[in-house]
Formats: structure tokens, sequence, C-alpha cells
């Protein structure tokens, strides 16, 4: 009986050892893979002296993995805000450069000195309608890359949706799987991985939550706490607008009918890459093209004509800039949502369209022929005090929308220098906090690493150690078969 025993749990202790040698055999298959976990496995012994593997399970840390899920998010956020920032940015460049709004409106201001010091020169007022057509080319361009970034942001809004949707309907698959293969006592350790990954692609869009139940069982929240799964995957929605035009508002993201991102928001996400686009969306870029359309708006009221009669009764009329609304001149003070993408050379004074640059010196931009826009009524060539008039009104102090963000009085080179500053201000401040929730977010994968991944030496080391145990449980059935064969011996 002494020897059946034996042999019982030399054979038991075999099967367990092999299929322990197998687990570590699968975790080094898996070194070097990013969302690998390390399996384990529980060993029990009978009354009887066998062993059997009782359970295989995994380093996990519930801990470390919410804190990479939460990291990871932010982290995200300052990406998506920094990616977006960099291309506003390159509207301005360096402030110096001769290319930027702040640049081509100083252009614009020595272009008329030198207009001022030979009125008669055409050449010299062809120079000016020239570097006031850049002036409004950079604005037109600024202004539609401004808008190609909120459509962008739209359109990668959509995609992180429908990812979302995709990845919370997989993970109701692997989330029945893990509650089915619990209770039955399967292994469902792989399929607790690929759950995991799934949390972390997850956390890349949206910040979240997890609550886990008995059985596996699993819920995922938003971090404002909106149900996204519980037993069933609940629909995130978005309605994409690629035309999304300026001053109007892109939609909302929706969680199981609650809006937590855009406008309106009820449970508001300040997480993942959707809260950065929206950011961009609604936020950041808009703030941006306000300025854009304030510059406009300034240079359209610092050129505009007014009547020259005694009796002055007609209304200032839009001159060298121009833009759809015209002749009238916008109002003081007040942004109009989209100036800066429509702003324009008026064609009466473009050479290139067949109008005269001298009628900068003179007037009648707005309507030729008619008097009382006429400032050089006597038509003197060496007429200066309509292009003194201009440079004066160029460099003076003026309202700006304080909606703008940049105060409600400055010349229009002050506030396009400052608009250009502020821009490049916030888009440092941005990749240096981006960089910071990079480092954060790295540090806490690395944690979760190190506390659940494959480290290769130890596997090596742990198949070492069973190989001798195997070895051991080998030499013991050799000793028993040696023994038994001794006992028949002794009865024949």
């Amino acid at each position: 009986m002494a020897l059946s025993v034996g042999l019982d749990a030399a054979r038991s202790s075999l099967a367990a050892t092999a299929e322990q040698i197998s687990i570590v055999s699968r975790n080094v298959s898996r070194v070097g893979l990013p969302d690998a976990v390390r399996k384990n496995t529980s060993i029990v012994t009978t009354n009887g002296g066998s062993v059997t593997v009782s359970r295989i399970g995994r380093d996990s840390d519930a801990l470390l993995l919410e804190k990479f899920l939460s990291s990871n998010s932010s982290s995200q956020t300052g990406q998506a805000l920094t990616e977006a920032l960099s291309r506003l940015q390159a509207t301005v460049n360096d402030v110096d450069q001769q290319r930027s709004p702040a640049a081509l409106i100083s252009k614009l201001s020595a272009a008329l000195q030198r207009y001022s010091a030979s009125p008669q020169d055409v050449s010299s007022a062809t120079a000016v309608v020239s570097a006031a057509k850049d002036l409004a080319y950079s604005l037109n361009s600024a202004s539609a890359t401004v808008t190609e970034v909120r459509r962008q942001a739209d359109s990668d809004i959509a995609q992180s949706v429908s990812g979302i949707n995709e990845m919370l309907a997989s993970f109701g698959e692997l989330n029945r799987e893990i509650v089915d293969g619990t209770r039955s006592g399967r292994d469902v350790t792989d399929a607790l991985d690929a759950r995991d990954k799934i949390l972390k692609n997850l956390s890349n869009e949206i910040g979240i939550r997890t609550i886990t139940r008995d059985d596996g069982d699993m819920a995922i929240f938003t971090e404002s706490g909106v149900t996204m799964f519980d037993k069933i995957a609940r629909p995130v929605t978005f309605n994409a607008n690629p035309l999304l035009g300026s001053g109007q508002l892109g939609s909302p993201v929706y969680v199981d009918g609650v809006p937590v991102s855009g406008t309106p928001q009820v449970m508001a996400v300040r997480s993942g890459r959707i809260a950065g686009l929206v950011s961009v969306r609604d936020d950041v870029a808009p703030a941006y093209e306000t300025k854009l359309d304030e510059i406009a708006r300034g240079l359209i009221e610092s050129f505009a004509e007014y009547d020259q009669s005694t009796t002055p009764t007609l209304p200032p009329a839009a001159g060298l800039f121009t833009y759809p609304g015209a002749p009238a001149v916008p109002a003081p003070g007040t942004v109009i949502n989209g100036l800066s993408a429509t702003i324009n050379i008026n064609v009466n004074v473009d050479p290139s369209v067949g109008g005269q640059p001298s009628r900068l010196r003179d007037g009648g931009i707005s309507s030729p022929g008619n008097p009382a826009y006429t400032y050089n009524t006597a038509g003197g060539s060496s007429f200066v005090d309509r292009i003194q008039q201009l440079i004066t009104e160029l460099g003076a102090p003026r309202a700006f929308d304080p909606a703008a963000g940049l105060g409600s009085s400055s010349s229009i080179g002050s506030f396009a220098t400052a608009a250009a500053s502020t821009l490049q201000a916030q888009r440092q401040s941005a990749d240096s906090n981006a960089s910071y929730l990079k480092v954060v977010s790295d540090r806490a994968a690395s944690a979760l690493s190190q506390k659940t991944g494959v480290n290769l030496d130890e596997e090596m080391a742990n198949m070492l150690d069973l190989e001798r145990s195997y070895q051991a449980s080998a030499r013991l059935m050799s000793a028993i078969d040696a023994l038994v064969g001794t006992l028949l011996d002794a009865v024949r």
C-alpha cells in the first residue's frame, strides 16, 4: 500500500510539474510583449500525498492598472492639444519672421512710409497694395488652417467614438468568456490579458474607471461616472460635421444618452484623446480664430474712407481692405466670425485687375468717382495728407472685442504681435505639460510592467527548479519500480 501511495504521489508530481513547465513556457514566449502578464500556478496537496495544479492565475495589480489608465488618458489629452497647437503655430511661426500677420503689418506700415516720401511714385503705391495683398492672404491662410484643424478634430472625434464602440463590443465578448470560465474553473488568464489590453486602448480615447465583481465580471464607467459597460455595452454616439464653419459649434459626444464632452455637457470627461480633441475644436482653435478676425476687422476699420463733404452724411465705407459685407464698415470692438477668411483687397486699387494704386493717395477706393470719398480734391501728385492719415490710423489704438482675450484697446500691430505671442506661449505650455504627462504615463506603465510583466531571468530560474523537481519525481518512480521488482522476486 505504501509503495502504491508513493507511486501515485510521484505520478501526480510529474503531471503537476509538466503543467507548471507549460505555464513557464507560455511566459517565456511572451517576454517583451507590452501587454504580457505573468501567469502563475497554485499547487494543492491531497490527503493521500498527491499534488495537483488547482488554479492558473496572473500576477495582476488592479491599483497599478487603474493608475496607468488614468495617467495614460491624461497623456493622450496633452498630446492632442500639442499637435493641434503646433499646426496653429505654423500660421505665425516666430513673430519676427516675414510671413506672420504681425510682420506683414509692419511691412505694410513701412511701405506706406515709403509712399509718403514719394506720393507721385506709382511703384511705391503698388508696393503698398502688394504688402496689403500679402497681409490679407496671410489672414486667409491662417483662417483656413484654423478651419482645417477644427474639422480634423471633429473627424478624429468620430473615429474615436467608432473605435470605442468596437472596443466595448469586444470587451463584452471577453467579459462573458471570463465570467463563464471562472464559474466552470477554466483557465481564463488569456481572456483577462485581452480584456486588460482593451481597457488600455480605451483609456487612450476617454478617461475611464472600472469595478470588478464576483466571477471576474467587470463594469466600465467614464471618469465622470457615466456607465459605458455593465453587463452590456452602452452606446457612444456623435454626429460629425465635415463642413464645420467659423463660429459653428460642433456636436457633443454622448455616452448612454448623456452628453460628456462638447456643448452641452452634463457629466464632462476631462481626459483622453476625445477631451483634447473637443477642446481643440471648441476652445483652442476658435479662440485663435477670434484674434485673427479682430485683426481683419481692425484693418478694414483703419483703412476705411469717410465722407469728406462739408456736412458729412454718408457712412464710412471699406477702402483698401474689403469683405463680403462691404461697403459697410464693421462695428468697432465687435468680432465678426470668419472675417479673416474673407478679407481681401478692393479691386478698385488692385493694378492686377485694372485698379488704380494712386487711389490710396487720392481716396475714392470705396466708390470711384464719388466726390464724397475723395481726399485729394485738387488732384495734386504731391498730396500726402491721406497717406499720412493711413499711417496714423494703422498705428493708433483702437477698440477690440474683449472676447479675443487681449484687452480692449491697442494698435493693430501690437494686437497681432500679442496674438502670435499668446499662441506661442500656449503651445509651449501645452508641450511642457504633455511631456510631463507622458513621463507620468511611462512611469505608471513601467511600474505595472515590473509588477505584472514577465521577467526572463526569473522564468528561466523557475524552469531550472521545475526541471529538478521533475527529475526528483522521476527518480522516485524509478526507486519504487526497483522496490516492486525486488518484492516480486522475493515472492517468486
